[in-house]
């Protein structure tokens, strides 16, 4: 049996698709007496290799919902907070929709970079193929018979979502998928809350009495085994979980009027194929442990 060999030589030229558009004067259905208006702009960008629609090809879909105008809080540091929380750091100092635009930039380059290497590395591969006999001494092939040099597409998609926005608490969360050619996507939830009285991001420090982690991780397993309807620990092992004992505060949780949500990603505490566990904390089970006179014990109390 003859090896397959399928070579594509990799230009890098880069041929793009965009759409860009933006709808004015979005409000969040989550109450809004906090007086803040919120924009929205999104992006589709597609890029193919070569400049051919026939190539591999990155695509970045992105949906950013921001603060436009706040009557009691500094507009600017809230941009920034958001931008921050969706884009990184980096972004901080850009206007909303400067951020999108160097976030697709960077996104394209990146993978423009990869198809490079992976280019480089067929090269070698090639190469070592010459110095090889095609075939082991027991006459099958070295290599296998389907080995393929095509690089790989790219995906990824961002969006942001306004959970809860009343009593001077604005929660929100960002959603982030995508592949970079492996068999498994990517997906992880970015939860935020922002205390509007200091417009500072709000920390488990500032919510809960000193020793809160052994109660939240009490409360974490039990809700995981009730929602899983099973009865021990290592029922929710079998069930692909692992050092639940160990579970612990992750900073990812949103806040409402009902309670504490947490969110763990998958590969927290679970195998990856499982997907993100969401965690509803009511403020009936969490009273014994909150701090007095905050803005989410106020909102507790109501």
């Amino acid at each position: 049996m003859k090896k397959q060999k399928k070579l594509y030589a990799i230009f890098i030229c880069i041929g793009t698709i965009s759409s860009f558009f933006s709808c004015k004067n979005v409000n969040n259905t989550s109450g809004s007496n906090n007086r803040i208006e919120f924009d929205v702009l999104s992006v589709t960008k597609k890029s193919h290799l070569d400049n051919d629609t026939t190539q591999p090809f990155c695509e970045i879909a992105i949906r950013f919902v921001y603060p436009k105008t706040a009557e009691k809080s500094d507009v600017k540091q809230l941009q920034q907070l958001f931008i921050e929380n969706m884009f990184g750091h980096s972004y901080v100092d850009f206007s909303p929709q400067e951020a999108i635009d160097r976030y697709i930039t960077n996104y394209v380059e990146n993978y423009l970079r990869d198809a490079k290497t992976f280019s480089k590395n067929v090269s070698d591969m090639k190469l070592i193929e010459t110095l090889m006999p095609p075939y082991s001494d027991t006459g099958e092939i070295a290599y296998g018979d389907t080995l393929s040099y095509t690089f790989y597409s790219y995906y990824e998609t961002l969006s942001d979502t306004i959970y809860f926005n009343k009593d001077n608490i604005l929660s929100f969360q960002v959603k982030q998928t995508g592949n970079k050619g492996g068999e498994m996507p990517f997906e992880s939830y970015k939860n935020c809350v922002i205390n509007l009285k200091t417009g500072k991001i709000l920390t488990e420090n500032d919510i809960f009495k000193s020793g809160y982690e052994k109660q939240l991780r009490l409360l974490f397993i039990s809700s995981l085994i009730n929602q899983n309807g099973v009865k021990t620990i290592g029922d929710l092992e079998d069930l692909g979980y692992s050092d639940i004992e160990e579970i612990a505060p992750n900073k990812n949780f949103l806040v409402d009027d009902e309670g504490i949500t947490y969110i763990f990603n998958r590969g927290e505490y679970t195998a990856y194929p499982l997907n993100a566990q969401v965690i509803f904390l009511s403020y009936d089970a969490l009273r014994s442990i909150l701090k007095e006179n905050t803005v989410v014990s106020k909102l507790a109390a109501r």
